[in-house]
């Protein structure tokens, strides 16, 4: 939050505390006064105690003698370590609503703080659809990368598509056995659901198996699923089958180009609707060799170490032990993770690598992080795992292997229903003509924003229904405060009432709703900052509700077109106009449309 009077304490502040050490880039970072307090903002004084080596009632006094002396200022209080700052109404809007370009600056960073980042996420695998747990994985990539580029750095959002190993394999060997030949297009399903009902059935016929085994051998009865995967006929054809896909068996390989076509074909329709765009697109099949190739050469170099058993193993130390290889030379997903890493990095060299993955995955990434710096690579410590919680339903948790997840299409087809449906109860009679796009905009809005509400490593429910209210702390709610404001100016606009190259007398703006409400349009661009700082996009989340709820106690309170007169008038637009600016800019920066009308 920039207010002219506040940035010019700095070099006072430093004068008047000779033991301050204060950064090049400290700025004073006020804060909006809570509601109930007398004064716009609100300077923190415990904050700058460490720097300004004083005590922070003494640096509060201080503050409030300098601030009380400042032109802008029209009261500075000190309670206790804070100081609470009543600005004059045309400073204020000086600062906040009447300079919009300021608070909407793109790269807001400096030079010297702004990084290359690579960004993995998504990482489907291709033997099922994407469910529920990868909309939040495409949700918080997507948006974690549009909001660091909206700050200034330079972002490139790559995926990886697991396209090889055993879970496709199990795949493949169901629909070579129960296919017949079918398609997706004879069948009319798209693709990537088609070989997910195969991955499916390969999962019955493995129980099946598997309870039989049991019931002929009950000495194996305290065995797991996966103990006794290589015990059953499918899981010894599916591991075989793996084996030959990596020995270039050419039948094989046919199976997998096909399905896998399928599947990719089935994503990029997903990946469309979600808004979802890469710079590349990595496949596993095409990294696990250099990943083998690594692991090679470090168990040359001495690094990694060839069990009795043959296996390829790394001593991690407090992390454990961990398979590069297995005893049959096949890789594993640590090993393809290794080539797809030193592969990322030569080409694009980025300051940093950060992948979105799930939290159940902490420890993998630990490992593969430990063994690319024992591989000698010096940028290994600029790597990072954005990990997040699980979601799931009010109905439980999903299960893949059991065809009880939430599919991505499904839920995308229900979230516009249920859009649709809200947005012709509110039109009663006067049915939209672009109810399809508005009801696809406004559904996925609501989806988004209520995956990304929560900070990322918080274990979510999420409630269709409860997601697309209009009121409460939803995306609607954000959405409908811009489709308000832009309502507001059609009809301005039909009345002749325009703000662009007019005068406007912004110390008008002087009511408790309007100036609380040019306080916080100005903390959007700390907001942005601290987001991306934590990436973490419910700060931003929480930054929009709070602007669209002091829009609407404003819109509640005062009329706008209907105010006393022409001046006030404009004036009020103009603050919903810029309102309307900041809103937007937000929801695009979490991915999220804006309708123009709802």
């Amino acid at each position: 939050m920039h207010i002219k009077a506040i940035d010019a304490l700095r070099p006072k502040l430093a004068e008047a505390f000779p033991a301050a050490e204060i950064p090049e880039n400290r700025a004073i970072v006020p804060e909006q006064c809570p509601e109930g307090m007398e004064g716009d903002i609100t300077v923190n004084c415990f904050r700058l105690a460490g720097i300004l080596k004083a005590k922070p009632d003494a640096i509060a006094e201080k503050i409030a003698e300098l601030l009380k002396a400042d032109p802008d200022v029209a009261d500075a209080v000190r309670v206790k370590a804070f100081v609470n700052v009543t600005l004059k109404a045309g400073a204020l809007f000086r600062d906040t609503a009447a300079d919009p370009d300021a608070i909407l600056a793109e790269g807001i960073l400096p030079e010297s703080a702004r990084r290359r980042i690579v960004v993995e996420y998504s990482a489907p695998n291709t033997n099922k659809p994407q469910h529920l747990g990868h909309v939040r994985n495409n949700t918080l990539g997507m948006s974690v990368c549009r909001l660091l580029a909206r700050v200034g750095h330079d972002v490139i959002p790559v995926n990886l598509i697991n396209d090889r190993g055993i879970h496709i394999c199990k795949s493949m060997l169901a629909y070579q056995r129960f296919g017949n030949g079918d398609t997706p297009e004879k069948s009319g399903i798209k693709g990537d659901h088609f070989v997910g009902d195969y991955y499916v059935k390969y999962n019955i016929a493995l129980k099946e198996q598997i309870a039989e085994l049991r019931k002929a051998k009950p000495e194996l009865s305290e065995k797991s699923d996966d103990e006794l995967f290589l015990e059953v006929e499918i899981g010894r054809a599916a591991q075989e089958m793996l084996r030959k896909w990596e020995a270039g068996d050419p039948e094989t390989v046919a199976l997998w180009k096909m399905m896998n076509s399928w599947v990719i074909a089935g994503f990029n329709e997903t990946y469309w609707r979600m808004g979802v765009e890469f710079k590349k697109t990595y496949l596993e099949s095409n990294t696990y060799l250099l990943g083998k190739d690594s692991v090679q050469k470090g168990l040359d170099q001495g690094i990694f170490t060839r069990r009795d058993d043959g296996a390829v193993v790394v001593d991690l130390g407090k992390l454990g032990t961990k398979v590069l290889l297995r005893k049959d030379g096949t890789s594993v997903y640590i090993t393809q993770d290794i080539g797809t890493t030193l592969l990322k990095y030569d080409d694009f060299h980025p300051d940093s690598l950060m992948w979105v993955v799930g939290d159940e995955q902490i420890l993998h990434f630990q490992m593969l992080f430990s063994i690319l710096r024992k591989m000698g690579n010096p940028w290994a410590d600029s790597l990072y795992h954005m990990a997040y919680g699980m979601v799931n339903l009010p109905t439980g948790k999903m299960k893949s292997r059991e065809g009880t997840v939430v599919d991505a299409d499904d839920l995308f087809d229900e979230m516009h229903e249920l859009a649709k449906k809200a947005t012709l109860e509110r039109a009663g009679e006067d049915i939209p003509s672009d109810l399809e796009e508005r009801s696809e905009v406004i559904g996925m809005g609501a989806l988004k924003f209520m995956l990304l509400k929560f900070n990322p490593k918080t274990t979510m429910m999420f409630d269709p229904q409860a997601s697309l209210k209009f009121e409460g702390d939803t995306g609607p709610y954000v959405q409908y405060a811009c489709a308000r404001i832009s309502s507001i100016s059609r009809k301005a606009s039909e009345r002749g009432i325009e703000t662009e190259g007019m005068q406007i007398d912004w110390p008008l703006a002087d009511s408790a709703e309007e100036r609380s409400l040019a306080v916080c349009m100005a903390r959007y661009p700390e907001a942005l900052k601290l987001a991306a700082e934590k990436m973490d996009c419910s700060v931003l989340v929480n930054y929009l509700l709070d602007l669209a709820k002091a829009f609407n106690r404003f819109y509640r309170e005062k009329q706008v077109l209907n105010a006393e007169n022409d001046a006030l008038i404009r004036v009020r637009l103009a603050l919903c106009k810029a309102v309307r600016d900041i809103l937007a800019d937000g929801l695009e920066t979490l991915t999220i449309g804006v309708p123009e009308a709802m």
